[in-house]
């Protein structure tokens, strides 16, 4: 074994739940938590791994492997959470019974979400402890500290990330595997039954092993004062700030806090009255912040770091110079806004409900990005399924006063996430909408990980694979078609047929992703003399047209092989097969 290693914060969370003993790991994929699971799958045998449906899913699996008694881990991106939240809270009551822990993938500066949450929120709101790495090695190290916590003291253990860490590298000394012995499972219903009789009481045992985890956070090693040469500045930081905190103010003294819920007020106390002026920087939320503040303590903080947005240590010097300086002069770049990969079969859906001129509710994925122009095709985009339910409900509000059909448009990813209901709810309430599934066969935002409509586990293992159209119909979806997006004519005909019709339906626009589609076919060429500039083909938003000298220009490195939705659009035959 080598004696240091480099890692990024998501491989280290890994390698720490293979070298602390777990034994089962979940989750569904999203930015930037992916990595855990997949290198837990690719890495570590010993360590039973699997993607769920969704986060709820991945959160009760993970929590039933604890009550089996195996140290259990379970991963997702921040408003993850927010699906898991429900059995989170309850967690709480419950505890463990072999440890558990949840990793929360923050993302400040949204570069990947729809939103910019501080999950710091949701361990002081369900209760738990909370743990906030900074780099590689703490990465690593936390996931032991939190399966020891959380047998400990019978909880389940929140270690919150953030992009910065999950994807930055550091290096890491690695350790050997500790083979933890799997707890037996001991029928209790009074623990594990949550009914309101025994919740009263488990509510009771909850509020008094927070007293308990408030008296371990104050001896904890990992909650520590750094006295620096300059002692009349004092920083009180936790997670990726503190090292920003440390670099741009190497001289003055800190306060690094691992365990930020709950905060040790009699460390942090003690602190205050070491320095002369108190700081605390974090990133979003002035959660430790709030924190000291309840306690009487004056405190600089968010009136100078900025609450919105990721930090940075350029950010972080701005933020406390008396004259705020200009931020740095960068070369001016042209815009470079993100597009639909070249040869995408989203664009060939997008680009009939354009010409349709339909209204078209969104949900998160790749697909996402047929809102920018050319393109212009979704109204909304809000959660995970989100869609389904947002064009049920705009059809009941604006029926009879609104002429364009309204569609509902998902990928099969997120369709298996959190569509299912809301369609059975279309169903249900004689809802009219199409909803449109874009099945390319993988969960492609993320990195192309299989789900259970691709019919491959998360090592690669042949399973059963969901039909959607068996799915549609057990629901009871009498019209269901499958429409090739590369084929405009098909995909503009399909809409306006089930757009007309006074009942639900479901289309599904079946091509894989051309990102790991084999390639086959020619690529194509504009013909100069024939183009008379009309600009149709760049109407598709496919980053390979461009214009030049009053022509239209096809890259042939960007071409994807097989696909001719340029040669369709084309009304003068311009566009020729190279």
């Amino acid at each position: 074994m080598r004696n240091k290693l480099l890692l990024s914060g998501n491989q280290a969370l890994a390698y720490g739940a293979w070298e602390f003993g777990a034994k089962f790991a979940s989750a569904y994929p999203g930015t930037p938590s992916t990595e855990i699971l997949e290198e837990i799958g690719t890495h570590y045998p010993e360590i039973e791994a699997q993607w769920s449906p969704n986060e709820k899913v991945a959160f009760e699996v993970a929590m039933g492997a604890s009550i089996g008694g195996l140290r259990s881990l379970v991963a997702m991106k921040h408003v993850g959470l927010n699906v898991a939240a429900d059995p989170l809270f309850t967690s709480s009551y419950t505890g463990v019974n072999g440890g558990f822990v949840i990793i929360s993938a923050d993302d400040p500066g949204m570069h990947s979400s729809q939103n910019e949450q501080d999950n710091r929120n949701y361990a002081k709101f369900a209760k738990i402890p909370c743990l906030e790495p900074s780099d590689s090695q703490e990465a690593k190290d936390f996931v032991g500290l939190a399966f020891s916590i959380s047998e400990e003291f019978d909880t389940p253990v929140l270690i919150r990330s953030t992009t910065r860490l999950s994807h930055s590298k550091s290096l890491v000394r690695p350790g050997k595997r500790e083979e933890v012995e799997d707890k037996p499972y001991i029928k209790d219903i009074k623990k594990w039954v949550v009914i309101p009789a025994h919740a009263r009481s488990l509510h009771i045992q909850v509020e008094e092993r927070l007293r308990r985890l408030g008296d371990f956070s104050e001896g904890a090693e990992v909650n520590r004062i750094e006295l620096g040469e300059d002692k009349s500045l004092g920083i009180i930081a936790s997670g990726i700030s503190y090292q920003y905190a440390k670099e741009i103010f190497p001289q003055a003294s800190f306060l690094k806090l691992s365990i930020v819920h709950p905060l040790p007020k009699k460390l942090i106390a003690k602190f205050s009255q070491m320095v002369d002026k108190l700081w605390v920087v974090e990133e979003n939320d002035p959660f430790i912040e709030e924190g000291v503040r309840a306690m009487g303590i004056e405190i600089t903080g968010k009136e100078r770091v900025p609450t919105c947005g990721e930090l940075n240590p350029e950010l972080l010097k701005r933020a406390f110079e008396k004259e705020k300086s200009s931020p740095t002069k960068q070369e001016d770049l042209p815009p470079r806004p993100p597009a639909l990969c070249p040869g995408c079969s989203h664009r060939g859906f997008y680009y009939g409900v354009k010409k349709l001129g339909l209204t078209a509710t969104g949900d998160i994925g790749c697909y996402t990005l047929a809102v920018l122009p050319p393109l212009s095709a979704l109204d909304t985009c809000v959660c995970m399924g989100a869609s389904v339910g947002n064009a049920l409900g705009m059809e009941k509000a604006l029926k009879g006063r609104h002429k364009s059909p309204i569609i509902a448009t998902i990928g099969d990813s997120t369709f298996i996430h959190s569509g299912i209901t809301g369609l059975i709810d279309v169903v249900y309430n004689k809802g009219e909408i199409t909803l449109c599934i874009l099945d390319n066969e993988s969960t492609a935002m993320t990195g192309h990980q299989d789900h259970p409509g691709t019919g491959k586990t998360l090592r690669g293992e042949t399973t059963k694979r969901l039909d959607y159209i068996k799915l549609a119909q057990a629901i009871g979806i009498e019209r269901v078609r499958v429409v090739d997006p590369y084929d405009l004519s098909a995909v503009i005909e399909a809409l306006k047929e089930e757009t007309e019709v006074l009942e639900p339906s479901v289309i599904i626009f079946r091509r894989i992703c051309a990102l790991i589609a084999k390639r086959e076919g020619k690529i194509h060429k504009v013909n100069p003399d024939k183009c008379i500039d009309c600009g149709q083909c760049l109407e598709l938003g496919c980053p390979a047209i461009y214009h030049k000298d009053g022509k239209a220009v096809i890259d042939s490195f960007l071409c994807m092989p097989g696909c001719n939705m340029c040669q369709q659009v084309c009304e003068v035959g311009a566009i020729e097969e190279e």
